[in-house]
């Protein structure tokens, strides 16, 4: 069964005009209902897990948490975060989190899980950026280390901005490949270097950038010798992003999913599945696009 993490919280209330469309946390799972992709059984809710802060420790500096957590980080950092800080908006990261560290438990069970939020990519060891905080995938690849659930892991990091703060965050850790496959020209200005970068030009259509994708990935995992993946699945690919500059289409989107989905299956290794950016101006083609991922998860291996 599909397993899906979901929690109310993930809809948190921004001031009007804000850049950021949270309301997809809410429309996402209503319209995966509707249509008769998922059950309400597929969603789990996930909570705050004191015994998970070891794993969020690990990952996370001392100094960077204690101010996150006391709401005490200096405005002009907290800026760079783009989300006004509160103790309900910490709670929902640590929330995704955890959501994020139960959906690899159900991943190794079936295969695949996904969470509607996550993929916060852009949270380093010591600071968070972009509408990032907690680095989820981060936190959840040393839960899986650490309890030898998992020996080596690779991320497949394809939202259209680079994976800065996981690459920074294992940049000294060979038990964790980090690839990430993003639009050359876009945020961050300033890239980290990850295992493996693929800058992609400004306007990359779907031929170019499946072409890439499927010489790249069956070659990494057959090199990495992955037995865990965590997959980003960002829809900012898309031509109609306000934030990305890539040319993909919402069908070339899901031919990207169908792809790694199937080069995980074939080789038997679970993946776990977070959600990443869209900033499409349609709210319309974010639900769609990000929808097309738990349909093809569904098509592919139930």
């Amino acid at each position: 069964m599909l397993k899906i993490a979901l929690h109310p919280i993930y809809k948190h209330p921004l001031p009007e005009g804000h850049r950021f469309p949270m309301d997809k946390y809410d429309l996402l799972p209503k319209q995966l209902l509707h249509e008769g992709t998922c059950e309400p059984e597929n969603f789990f809710e996930p909570q705050i897990n004191l015994d998970n802060e070891t794993y969020i420790q690990s990952v996370h500096t001392s100094d960077y948490l204690e101010q996150l957590y006391n709401i005490s980080i200096e405005p002009r950092v907290a800026r760079k975060i783009g989300f006004p800080l509160s103790a309900e908006l910490v709670k929902r990261e640590r929330i995704i989190t955890n959501g994020t560290i139960e959906a690899c438990n159900y991943a190794l069970e079936y295969g695949v899980s996904m969470n509607i939020a996550g993929g916060t990519h852009h949270a380093y060891s010591d600071h968070g950026e972009a509408f990032c905080m907690l680095n989820d995938q981060a936190i959840a690849a040393h839960y899986l280390l650490q309890n030898k659930l998992a020996k080596q892991i690779l991320v497949v990091d394809l939202d259209v901005h680079q994976g800065n703060g996981t690459a920074e965050i294992f940049q000294k850790d060979d038990r964790v490949f980090t690839f990430s496959m993003h639009g050359k020209s876009n945020y961050p200005f300033k890239k980290e270097i990850s295992d493996l970068d693929i800058p992609m030009e400004d306007n990359c259509d779907d031929d170019q950038y499946l072409e890439t994708l499927k010489v790249t990935l069956p070659k990494l995992i057959d090199q990495v010798k992955p037995d865990f993946i965590f997959f980003l699945s960002g829809v900012d690919i898309l031509s109609t992003d306000k934030l990305g500059k890539l040319g993909c289409s919402v069908a070339g989107c899901k031919k990207r999913d169908e792809f790694v989905f199937e080069q995980c299956l074939q080789r038997e290794i679970p993946v776990e599945v977070s959600m990443g950016g869209g900033y499409s101006k349609d709210i319309k083609t974010i639900i769609d696009a990000h929808a097309n991922t738990y349909r093809t998860a569904q098509q592919i291996y139930f």
